[in-house]
């Protein structure tokens, strides 16, 4: 039997021998990493740069470009040593941080969709007042809580999983994943069940009902209000509901497919599932926000004439 003293590793078996193949799918992986780094990183650069978009909206928005940055660094290095490798081992230190970071990552993803709910909520239903309730002090208040908290409810359950005695070392995904780990416990696991259901509510549940509300509210503005109220909430609020129902529909992919049983699905298709939230997000988000806002849209068109 074995115990977390005696797990020094963890194999990844998801992955299955594809010859040459790896090299593309190395190429593959690469391309999306190369532009996934170069859309976040030059919405960041033309957010702090000008200062007529160090407005809230723009502020968040930079907050979620940061975190898909941070999202997808702690996924695609891996995932590409990963495919050239023979031998589809990784550290229990290595697996633990990785967790840690996909986790937080998620966390941080609804926190900030959430807070910039938020924000629409009181641009488009107190638009006089928009401007003394959302200060630049508050803005970073919000930021700075997003990421600490996400961070702090994410460390318990890793925590906890290092603790355990573990009677097996099988992660059947490309990257490590809490759940199976805890899966393979032979010690009592009734702390992690427990607080990995309060994590859930506090991470999913808690956004999403604010942004209900918020959602809410703003459409019972727009049914009472004019033309303009109604495309301003359109113009502003689209790319927020299109990201969180994309997000939100990848979270319930990876959910499906880490506890059903699904050995009948190809194994392609499982990885592809298992992969699309945290891969897709982080390439959609620029894409969709910075097609969508007409200052980002200028500063763009100008950079590339000059």
């Amino acid at each position: 039997m074995l115990n977390s003293t005696q797990v020094s590793y963890f194999t990844l078996s998801a992955y299955f021998d594809t010859g040459v193949l790896k090299y593309l799918f190395f190429m593959i992986i690469m391309s999306l990493y190369i532009l996934i780094l170069c859309a976040n990183v030059l919405l960041i650069v033309i957010i702090c740069m000008n200062r007529s978009l160090h407005e809230p909206m723009y502020l968040f928005l930079c907050s979620l470009f940061v975190n898909e940055l941070y999202g997808s660094t702690g996924l695609f290095p891996f995932l590409l040593l990963q495919i050239l490798s023979d031998i589809h081992t990784v550290s229990t230190y290595i697996c633990f941080l990785q967790i840690f970071c996909v986790y937080s990552y998620a966390c941080v993803e609804f926190f900030n969709l959430a807070v910039m709910s938020y924000d629409r909520y009181l641009a488009i239903c107190y638009p006089l007042q928009y401007n003394t309730r959302m200060t630049h002090s508050k803005i970073t208040v919000l930021i700075v809580l997003t990421w600490l908290y996400a961070h702090v409810i994410c460390f318990v359950p890793v925590s906890l999983s290092a603790s355990l005695q573990l009677c097996g070392n099988i992660i059947n995904k490309v990257y490590c994943d809490n759940y199976y780990i805890v899966k393979q416990a032979c010690s009592d696991t009734t702390a992690n069940n427990i607080y990995g259901l309060i994590a859930t509510i506090l991470t999913i549940l808690c956004p999403v009902t604010l942004i209900l509300y918020t959602y809410t509210k703003i459409l019972k503005v727009c049914f009472s209000g004019s033309k303009q109220t109604r495309q301003k909430a359109v113009s502003t609020c689209t790319p927020h509901l299109v990201s969180l129902l994309n997000f939100s529909f990848g979270c319930v992919f990876e959910i499906l497919q880490s506890r059903f049983n699904m050995n009948n699905v190809p194994s392609m298709l499982r990885i592809f599932l298992s992969l699309y939230w945290l891969t897709c997000q982080p390439l959609f988000n620029p894409v969709v926000y910075g097609l969508n806002m007409a200052s980002i849209r200028i500063i763009c068109k100008n950079l590339m004439v000059a």
